[in-house]
């Protein structure tokens, strides 16, 4: 069993002990739902930057929100000046191991499972048994999820069929996953548990706070992993937009991408001498927090397939903690800007709030599979109604995201942006009493687009861009200002009426999980 963190208010209010088409498968439809749609474009235009939404018939008319809506140059400059004098606060939450089709594939009006009259038209080969297998609504709490590498990112996206995800959870592709994990192991190659899940859906009847989110607010539908492998290169990119291994360590002008072993992480205490987004807000004073809960670290420290769970807190660096490794933030002594998450519940309570904060879980708080689902919305629920009972709601915007897809199988081939990515869709909801309300956000994104959104409202624009602002390196890329990404200030109107919050219980009534293990949540 996994440690967890002790969060003292999530504590009180939850009673958590320590807190917290497949080619030849099948098609697909191309039917849309009343919702708002947000796009980029010279004209004005609505439009999918991706192409038609191809959405179930049975994703409801009655969903929320209205047609057509749209983000010309001159409401992104208008939007852009308003952000810079409205919002103070960007919180991201970054959750783990969820595809978009496995969270919000029959949410009404978005791009999710093809289906025809409530069935699925898309399948998936099993190479065991020779069935094409239909996604299917999973109840379980506790998921086992699938390997999520980048050598199983090539086994599922199979050449763009997108057909190889049982094949990949099976252990029968290049990524060779292992099904004798302990439930401790977070190694991105592990399958937990000897049943394939991979196919399985949940809905609002599992995840009624975060569909409650997605309905109110923001559902980012073309949200995509910014990097096609694990957690380690995901959370590198979440705060620098690249992953590498230079040579010498502290050399940032010659480094090269590594999506495997950054900065030598599996050997040793790895060293990233590229530059990260804080450099640029302690230039431009602009306080920032990287909150880290206590408990077990997600991924075994010498890469092995499995090991005896490490701790994971804010004064031990490791795959989710990945600041206190850059050289920049040694250099500018703000490692200690890193704290436990029971230092984000005191300060909220004190009236404290980051410009910029980053809030990462624990491995029994993350819905990492096989961690409970319900303990996760739990820990995101109760941080999300504290923000929203803050004096700092109504200058805060709030992403929430998954960092990879873990395994869980999703239709829409990923959009490529360069050799190391995109990787494949994984939910992203946007919180504020300034974004459209009811909106489902179809441009093509990926957290780059939150270090842009960062970038242009604290920064005045300065990006990671290879110049970095005085401090250079020889990154291949200039993510934020890739054609491909959109436009996050689209997802936003400071001419209207603020939203209201929308306080939720962290242990919802109705829900219909099956419970697999003790939880905060059971009835």
């Amino acid at each position: 069993m996994t440690r967890v963190s002790l969060l003292a208010c999530a504590a009180l209010a939850l009673g958590i002990a320590g807190a917290l088409t497949a080619h030849g498968c099948g098609g697909s439809s191309s039917n849309s739902a009343p919702r708002s749609d947000a796009s980029t474009g010279t004209d004005g235009t609505a439009g999918d930057a991706q192409g038609d939404a191809q959405n179930s018939p049975d994703a409801g008319t009655d969903a929320p929100g209205t047609t057509g809506a749209s983000c010309s140059p001159t409401v992104l400059a208008a939007n852009l000046a308003a952000a810079r004098t409205t919002i103070k606060h960007v919180v991201i939450i970054n959750q783990e191991n969820r595809s978009f089709d496995s969270y919000f594939g029959t949410f009404p009006g978005a791009e999710g499972i093809p289906m025809d009259g409530g069935v699925p038209t898309v399948c998936v080969p099993d190479p065991k048994t020779g069935a094409c297998v239909k996604p299917y609504h999973d109840t379980s709490d506790s998921n086992n999820g699938g390997p999520h590498s980048a050598a199983a990112f090539a086994d599922c996206y199979a050449d763009g069929g997108m057909n190889g995800f049982i094949l990949s959870a099976e252990g029968s592709g290049a990524g060779k996953a292992a099904h004798d994990c302990d439930a401790g192991d977070v190694d991105p190659n592990c399958v937990y548990g000897t049943g394939t899940d991979v196919m399985g859906y949940h809905t609002d009847g599992e995840i009624p706070n975060y569909w409650g989110l997605a309905k109110q607010y923001v559902l980012q539908d073309h949200m995509f992993e910014p990097v096609a492998s694990y957690s380690l290169p995901d959370h590198l990119y979440m705060v620098s937009a690249w992953s590498a291994t230079c040579t010498p360590a502290n050399d940032p002008t010659n480094c090269k991408t590594d999506l495997v072993d950054p900065g030598g992480e599996h050997s040793g205490k790895p060293e990233y001498a590229w530059t990260d987004i804080t450099y640029l807000l302690h230039k431009n004073n602009v306080d920032w927090n990287y909150y880290v809960a206590s408990g077990d670290e997600p991924d075994c420290e010498d890469g092995e397939m499995t090991c005896t769970p490490a701790p994971q807190g804010y004064l031990k660096p490791g795959f989710w903690n990945v600041l206190p490794w850059f050289d920049d933030v040694i250099a500018d002594k703000e490692v200690g800007n890193v704290l436990d998450t029971n230092d984000f519940y005191t300060n909220i309570a004190a009236n404290k709030l980051a410009a910029v904060t980053w809030l990462i879980p624990s491995a029994a708080l993350s819905e990492h599979p096989p961690n409970l689902i319900t303990r996760g919305q739990a820990y995101v629920t109760d941080i999300i109604n504290k923000i929203m009972q803050s004096p700092f709601w109504s200058s805060t915007v709030i992403f929430l995201t998954w960092d990879d897809w873990g395994g869980f199988y999703d239709h829409v081939p990923p959009v490529p942006v360069d050799a190391n990515g995109y990787g494949f869709r994984v939910p992203g909801i946007a919180i504020s009493p300034w974004v459209k309300p009811g909106l489902i956000d179809k441009q093509v994104l990926s957290h780059d687009a939150y270090l842009k959104f960062i970038e242009d409202v604290f920064l005045d624009g300065e990006q990671l861009d290879g110049g970095n602002g005085g401090r250079p390196d020889n990154r291949p890329t200039d993510r934020e200002a890739a054609s491909q990404l959109g436009d996050l200030l689209c997802e936003f109107d400071f001419t209207q009426n603020p939203l209201p919050t929308l306080v939720q219980s962290p242990c919802p009534s109705g829900v219909d999980t099956t419970y697999t293990d003790a939880g905060p949540c059971q009835p």
